[in-house]
């Protein structure tokens, strides 16, 4: 068995020099035949555990810190994971582990969450869909001595890799000896659940696990990370994540460590057809990273990559599109190096890092001024600046905002409303300065719990506001705000819950092709997202599952009790004969409709019609970079073409309305 010190500093740079492409999983000698039957003898005494520390009263998060082992064998089996002699090793590891901790918890023990220099894994519950998903933390040797310090803390998001799942990950950050040259802060390693790309439910996974980890520290009476030195690095498909995750939300870092990684779909995906629809085209910008570069203003940046790997043109690209904020942008570029990140070039990359954390240690949390791009109200704003409407998505909207001697100075583009946050302890009557015109306005309460100002044009003209007016505006006139912004893609990145018509369809084939869409759903759910897809049937919705979840509806009018309640609500027109959606009227006996839109039973949730994500099961299984939606907010397929034929996509405007509707 390797030492603990190899196993550490393999997880710490675990996925720093994998390919951005699938690795071949071919030409592997199989498990011996007794590790199938052995595992799953582990697996039930692991599942019986859980159950008597649930009958004993034990919740989260210890029970996350154990259910992420059965979770992993279960998954492994499940999807036939285990290929070689070395997987059956790990899943025998794996096992004992998890059998290990549930033993120490049945006593009542839990030393993994007093650990000295160790890496640990843990887990955390989802609130997507409720399933445990992993992440492990490294504890420096020193860690709480001194309980005045603070600490920093990086977030590492692992590169793409295969043959990653929960047992591999569990297994790569699982250790029980002292390296010989540890870290000197906390590291925070992303599951991500799995090979997502850090986009839709791993993009919230990210999240959750960091938010999961302090809430678990201070909950224990650590209340030892230093918000103002968290940094988030990564490399290849972790660089790409880096990228786009710190440049949407740039306020949360302290810096930014991308090594390589992709910036744009363009150029980066082949093949990818020179035409694409123009509401396909658009819905690009959502995770486009060199479309935010300007938020780089925000939050330094140390980039990385080979001067000879292809994936180099990406941080040249952003060096380009940072420009004016060049002096918070470092870049290495290793001479002769290919998609690789040696040691010596990560210690490059730290110091700098290091160097940026020093000169902010003394920063202010109310910057003077910041300058924040978006293309969509999912990632609505930084710091003290929050835009509220914007009057067109997917194309660039601007801020550039000061706060200088008491007063704000802000010029926009594209931004409808917005609201300026004052800093604590600051009031009264405020001057404002915004695209020419000027106001002396008086500060509202916030729903964040601070007073801030609320500005809103109409006819190109800016007026002072109140929040009260403006949601209810929001409740009078649909349209879309952070949290409710489409595509359909976006209904699964928070809470959901799939329901299943339990009527009889208007048509046999449109149930059987409906039926068909919710398995290979559920079905993908299960592969690529690594979660059981939340699904009952529409006689089973509870009052808590419409406050709560955006409701997928499969089914017609007919067949889903729910549909057939809120059609009125809906944007189309859909009887046995005839489906009437954006304009165009056809034959409901072999169409069926797709869309997105705020739920007539609870405005700040969704309803989806007859879709999961738009985009397949072999753009998964291929290049993260092909997850980018298909169908934007509405489609029309016809069934009689096996999984479905195109026929209308589109998306709807700021008032979820038809584009030639006004």
């Amino acid at each position: 068995m390797r030492s603990f010190t190899c196993v550490l500093l393999f997880s710490f740079f675990a996925y720093q020099n994998l390919p951005a492409q699938d690795l071949p999983t071919s030409g592997k000698t199989p498990p011996d035949d007794g590790v199938i039957p052995t595992l799953r003898e582990r697996l039930q005494r692991l599942a019986q555990a859980l159950d008597v520390l649930v009958r004993q009263g034990v919740r989260d998060p210890l029970l996350a810190d154990v259910e992420i082992y059965r979770k992993a064998l279960e998954w492994s089996l499940r999807h036939e994971e285990v290929r070689g002699r070395g997987d059956g090793d790990r899943l025998l590891s794996v096992a004992d582990r998890g059998l290990l901790r549930a033993s120490m918890l049945l006593r009542g023990e839990s030393p993994w969450l007093f650990p000295a220099g160790q890496v640990v894994p843990r887990g955390y519950r989802s609130r997507i869909d409720g399933s445990v998903q992993p992440y492990a933390v490294f504890y420096p040797p020193d860690y709480g001595r001194d309980p005045r310090k603070k600490w920093r803390l990086d977030v590492v998001l692992h590169g793409r890799d295969a043959e990653l799942n929960e047992v591999k990950f569990l297994h790569l950050h699982s250790g029980d000896a002292l390296p010989k040259d540890p870290p000197k802060h906390l590291v925070l390693h992303a599951f991500g659940r799995g090979n997502l790309g850090y986009r839709w439910a791993a993009e919230t996974d990210v999240l959750e696990a960091i938010e999961h980890f302090v809430s678990v520290e201070r909950t224990l009476g650590r209340d030892w990370i230093d918000p103002r030195q968290v940094v988030l690095r990564g490399y290849s498909m972790g660089g790409a994540g880096t990228w786009h995750l710190g440049l949407h939300r740039p306020d949360r870092w302290a810096v930014l460590a991308p090594g390589a990684g992709f910036v744009t779909t363009r150029g980066y995906v082949n093949d990818l057809p020179a035409s694409l629809p123009n509401y396909v085209e658009k819905c690009l910008s959502i995770y486009d990273a060199d479309g935010y570069a300007a938020n780089a203003w925000n939050v330094p940046i140390v980039a990385y990559a080979g001067e000879q790997d292809p994936q180099a043109q990406s941080v040249r690209r952003m060096q380009e599109r940072i420009g004016s904020s060049r002096e918070r942008l470092k870049v290495f570029l290793a001479p002769g190096v290919g998609h690789q990140f040696p040691p010596e070039w990560q210690s490059k990359v730290e110091a700098e890092v290091s160097n940026f954390l020093d000169a902010d240690a003394n920063r202010d949390d109310y910057p003077s001024r910041v300058v924040f791009h978006t293309f969509t109200l999912k990632y609505p704003g930084c710091h003290w600046v929050e835009i509220l409407g914007l009057e067109q998505h997917y194309v660039r909207a601007e801020i550039d905002a000061q706060r200088q001697d008491g007063s704000f100075a802000v010029r926009t583009r594209n931004v409808r409303s917005l609201r300026l946050l004052l800093p604590p302890g600051e009031e009264g009557t405020q001057r404002v300065e915004i695209d020419g015109q000027s106001f002396a306005i008086r500060p509202s309460r916030s729903s964040l719990g601070g007073l801030a100002i609320y500005l809103e044009k109409k006819d190109g003209q800016w007026a002072s506001t109140v929040p009260q007016r403006l949601s209810t505006q929001r409740l009078r006139v649909l349209q879309k705000f952070a949290g409710m912004t489409g595509p359909i893609d976006d209904a699964f990145t928070d809470s959901f819950l799939c329901v299943r018509g339990t009527g009889a369809n208007w048509h046999p084939e449109t149930q059987q092709f409906l039926e068909r869409r919710l398995e290979q759903f559920r079905q993908v759910w299960s592969r690529y997202f690594r979660g059981e897809l939340p699904v009952k049937n529409d006689d089973e919705v509870t009052e808590e599952d419409i406050a709560t979840r955006h409701l997928i509806l499969f089914g017609d009018p007919s067949s889903n009790h729910w549909l057939g309640h809120i059609l009125a609500d809906l944007p189309l027109t859909w009887t046995k004969e005839a489906l009437v959606l954006a304009g165009q009227r056809l034959d409901a006996s072999q169409h069926v409709p797709v869309l997105i839109f705020p739920s007539p039973l609870n405005p700040t949730r969704y309803v989806v019609i007859n879709s999961g994500h738009t985009f397949a099961e072999r753009d998964l299984a291929g290049s993260n970079a092909l997850l980018f939606p298909r169908l934007g907010d509405f489609a029309v397929l016809r069934i009689s073409e096996g999984d479905g034929m195109l026929v209308i996509g589109g998306l709807f405007d700021e008032f979820w309305r038809f584009p030639n509707q006004r």
